[in-house]
């Protein structure tokens, strides 16, 4: 087993013998840092018995097959972790979105505290044939949040605050583009710093009205 499925299992606190119960939170959120972490194809059964501490039936029992399992992590993901991008889109102005979202991504996604860049990027990334159905919910969610931003953007131009020449739907696209990117940096080990600079180098050639 690899360091860092091993410093997740530690975090988790199991009782002596065979518990009648288990904290399914606790399972699901330790479920979510291992998903997160090597995504749905690279996260064995096995993995999961052992990180989770519960056996197979139990896992079934409480949250579904593997698949099942995952959908919920996923949603634990958004509603948790991922809740920042909701907040950036509520910002007053078009370039005030583009700036707390990437740089609230770039912070989130070099917190220590859990495995780095966005799950959904990586977990799309990660998937392969066999894997076609949960690949294709990510790319749903990815392109759902390009709509976001799109529709965000296009209240901008009516408001003013952006051109009427602006493309709403290339500036999205861009903005979700270095947002994946950011992510996929992360993930390779770029700093905070590093990121930041590259977040900065956009938002000073960000469109304006």
């Amino acid at each position: 087993m690899n360091l860092e499925v091993n410093t997740i299992k530690d975090k988790v606190s199991k009782p002596r013998g065979r518990p009648v119960a288990f904290d399914q939170e606790q399972a699901l959120d330790n479920a979510l840092q291992v998903f997160w972490l090597h995504g749905y194809e690279g996260t064995s059964m096995s993995e999961l018995v052992e990180v989770l501490g519960i056996n197979k039936p139990s896992i079934y029992a409480a949250f579904g097959n593997k698949e099942a399992l995952f959908q919920k992590a996923l949603d634990k993901y958004i509603s948790g972790p991922g809740a920042f991008i909701n907040q950036a889109l509520s910002e007053p102005t078009a370039k005030l979105v583009a700036d707390k979202f990437l740089k609230g991504a770039v912070t989130f996604f070099s917190d220590k505290s859990h495995p780095p860049g966005c799950m959904i990027v990586q977990g799309a990334l990660s998937c392969g044939q066999s894997t076609e159905l949960i690949q294709s919910e990510l790319i749903s969610l990815r392109l759902k949040l390009e709509e976001s931003i799109k529709k965000r953007f296009d209240l901008a131009i009516a408001q003013g605050d952006l051109s009427q020449a602006t493309s709403s739907a290339c500036l999205a696209k861009y903005i979700t583009t270095l947002h994946q990117g950011l992510s996929v940096q992360a993930t390779s080990g770029a700093s905070e710093a590093e990121l930041l600079a590259v977040v900065q180098f956009a938002l000073d050639s960000f469109p304006t009205s």
